[in-house]
């Protein structure tokens, strides 16, 4: 049932001292106090004298000595925070003074002092308690409508029993709201919460799964039962039921505009317009209760997807994704390049092919140009691997010695990286320098400028300034317009290059070098 302001009083009127002693250096004790006018209260007990009130604290749990200062103290700011009341008694006779400092004052709770305790009572009763969806409730709730309706069509009927009805109706109203909120905050905690026992944490879920379950069952006959009750009271006339449960109420008759009565009435229509928003709304909306059926079956939705992967990874102790990062961890702590091939080999078992002599029956069906990944397979036979043999009768080839081709594609790696080192070297320069300067280059340090240049001219314009890297980002190559007219003419075997003599300025990424960039920007603007 969502709650009215008009059935409540607004947050700005509650008194900031209120509940100030559960805030001090003494709070034990001003609490401990406050309990003992509590229990005095409910025993219809009016007020207390000074020595009551120390003789009644070992009761309610205090058993540490209190000095009489203390407790004067607490009295004092207890009174100050205007939580209780005193009162002198001058019926009385007394022997001294002593005896009438003690004994003449009477301690009281007074109306603020009863709503500060009250408060603290519902805020540990709430921080105890369990929240819960409750099939029962909303039984209960259509019983007392059907009452109701039954006492109104009625000709002769008890306005009491119509007030009690009306009053049972409104504590299963409040009662389901309260329940509801707590028991949703625990569920989105549930949602969020990581079980640090699996078993524990996959055991809970499950049977939180059950109960969602067992409460969404049948809960649309309910509400649509409950929503037309409400919609057959509203054609009897709330207006009169509320007015004939005023009746039955017996509230007293205060003077003046102290009359409880409008006040009454006017919280009966709040609560009232409370449980039509939850079951069936006058303005058309979704009623509260879908909501909550909504969140319900979201909850189990969510849930399940949590125990299909709880169960994943009980099912496996490890990802793939996992496995890919410990191995990227072992081979940036290989040794050598010898170890990270060792590494790859035993990770992934691409040792050296023995079958790749074997030939299609047909050789002529398929094309020599044609790569491996496209031909189609050839049958292998498992003796091969084991003994070197297929399962003919004769004579199998011998395996080939790849050694040889391995040996050379080596050397050609090798000298084709120390020709670009070569070539890398050649390029460098100090600092910016005009592009004619390069007019002197063999044709491979001229290939290697003409993909540095390219890279250069197809990165972002700023300022007049050009920069990119070479891709395995070893160089940095920037260019600057040309602050003249003159243009650079590089003659090769291979032809003639005329471009603008642009301010070249290649460099290490890592070396103190790579600065000049900087300065080649400068000089081009200046």
């Amino acid at each position: 049932m969502v709650d009215d302001p008009r059935s409540r009083p607004a947050f700005r009127q509650i008194p900031a001292d209120m509940f100030a002693f559960t805030t001090t250096d003494r709070a034990d004790l001003h609490t401990a106090v406050m309990q003992v006018f509590g229990d005095a209260h409910e025993r219809l007990v009016a007020a207390l004298t000074f020595d009551e009130i120390l003789a009644a604290l070992p009761g309610i749990g205090w058993y540490e000595p209190v000095a009489d200062s203390s407790l004067d103290y607490t009295l004092g700011a207890l009174h100050k925070y205007g939580l209780i009341e005193r009162t002198q008694n001058h019926t009385a006779h007394y022997a001294s003074a002593a005896e009438y400092e003690r004994r003449n004052l009477h301690y009281s709770l007074s109306r603020k002092g009863e709503a500060a305790y009250e408060g603290v009572l519902h805020a540990v009763q709430h921080l105890s308690s369990t929240g819960a969806l409750q099939t029962a409730v909303l039984d209960a709730i259509l019983d007392r409508l059907g009452e109701l309706l039954d006492l109104l069509t009625a000709d002769a009927s008890p306005d009491r029993r119509i007030y009690a009805a009306l009053m049972e109706l409104e504590g299963h109203l409040a009662g389901l709201r309260a329940s509801t909120k707590q028991f949703n905050g625990q569920l989105q905690r549930l949602l969020r919460a990581e079980g640090a026992d699996p078993a524990t944490f996959a055991e809970v879920k499950q049977a939180t799964i059950a109960y969602l379950s067992e409460f969404v069952t049948n809960l649309d006959s309910r509400r649509h039962a409950i929503g037309d009750a409400v919609t057959r009271l509203h054609q009897r006339g709330v207006t009169v039921l509320h007015h004939r449960a005023l009746h039955g109420a017996d509230l007293p008759a205060l003077p003046g505009g102290d009359d409880p009565a409008p006040r009454w009435l006017e919280q009966r229509a709040a609560r009232w317009d409370g449980l039509c928003a939850w079951f069936q709304p006058a303005d058309g909306t979704s009623p509260r209760i879908d909501q909550l059926a909504d969140v319900a079956r979201r909850a189990i939705v969510t849930l399940m997807r949590a125990l299909e992967r709880l169960t994943d990874s009980r099912r496996r102790g490890t990802s793939t994704a996992a496995d890919f990062r410990a191995l990227a961890r072992w081979f940036a702590a290989s040794d050598s390049d010898d170890a990270a091939h060792e590494l790859w080999s035993a990770a992934f078992g691409l040792w050296p092919a023995r079958h790749t002599h074997l030939t299609p029956d047909d050789p002529t069906a398929v094309s020599a140009t044609t790569s491996w990944w496209d031909a189609p397979a050839v049958p292998v036979s498992p003796l091969l691997r084991t003994s070197g043999q297929v399962d003919k009768v004769a004579r199998t080839a011998r395996v080939r010695d790849t050694a040889q081709v391995r040996r050379l594609r080596r050397e050609r790696v090798v000298a084709e990286r120390v020709e670009l080192e070569r070539a890398w070297a050649q390029l460098a320069t100090a600092g910016p320098v005009r592009l004619s300067a390069f007019a002197q280059l063999d044709p491979g340090s001229f290939a290697r400028l003409l993909e540095l240049l390219s890279r250069a001219l197809s990165a972002p314009h700023r300022d007049g300034v050009r920069q990119a890297a070479t891709a395995d980002g070893r160089l940095v190559v920037t260019l600057a317009d040309a602050d003249t007219a003159q243009r650079a003419v590089l003659r090769t075997p291979h032809g003639v290059l005329s471009a603008p003599d642009l301010l070249v300025s290649i460099s290490e990424a890592r070396s103190p070098g790579s600065s000049t960039v900087g300065r080649a920007g400068a000089e081009a603007s200046a």
